[in-house]
């Protein structure tokens, strides 16, 4: 039976009216009172998992799930063993650098070498000032990565950014974006290539759904 992977959180109301539209409905999930991890499709035709987001990839890559759906920071930050098959179009947000407003810094080539970077996107952040030749101390935080300018545990901050509403009520500002991230459908890589369950006949129908959805914003 097709297995897939569903995040909990902002993407999850998204991923299940998308698999509702191409015939799989795992609308109990968005029940407040079902505390169920795993429940069957409503026609029985595939399984659903609902885990973190940042367990999606975790999933798929050791083949509990055939399918997940997963922002692509989350794939940019753990790099895992998967085949990324649509980009689904929903989820956008991008990865920012971000400091004090009050602060001088006008772009990351005006922080201070060896300055401390406060993130959860650990990777994401180290690679970014690599690339950029900059050599600083990433601080590891999971929690609200904003304290960290504010306190002065750190000049500036990695972190995902939606509407900016958050950075701008915590006296931040964006001086820098990494990337831009949406939703992703991925797959199991063997399963993929030996279409397993029919999940072939799903990933076509899914991304057909989604080029049409495309297609009806831009028109």
């Amino acid at each position: 039976m097709l297995t897939v992977a569903l995040p909990k959180g902002e993407l999850l109301k998204n991923s299940i009216r998308l698999l509702k539209s191409v015939g799989l409905d795992f609308s109990a999930f968005l029940d407040s009172g079902n505390r169920q991890l795993q429940i069957l499709d409503a026609s029985g035709k595939a399984r659903g998992i609902k885990v973190r987001v940042s367990d999606v990839p975790v999933y798929v890559e050791y083949g509990q799930a055939q399918l997940g759906i997963v922002g692509d920071d989350v794939l940019r930050e753990k790099k895992p063993k998967v085949a990324r098959l649509v980009d689904l179009g929903f989820g956008g947000c991008r990865m920012s650098v971000a400091v004090k407003a009050s602060s001088a810094y006008k772009s990351p080539l005006d922080l201070p070498t060896d300055c401390r970077v406060a993130s959860k996107f650990v990777n994401s952040a180290r690679d970014y000032f690599q690339s950029l030749d900059l050599p600083v101390e990433i601080i590891p935080l999971y929690g609200s990565v904003e304290l960290g300018p504010i306190t002065g545990m750190s000049e500036a901050i990695v972190d995902i950014v939606a509407t900016g509403k958050t950075l701008k009520e915590n006296g931040l500002v964006e001086i820098a974006t990494l990337y831009e991230s949406t939703a992703m459908l991925i797959a199991n890589p063997l399963s993929y290539r030996l279409n397993k369950d029919g999940m072939s006949e799903w990933i076509n129908r899914l991304r057909e759904e989604v080029m049409s959805e495309k297609a009806g914003v831009k028109g």
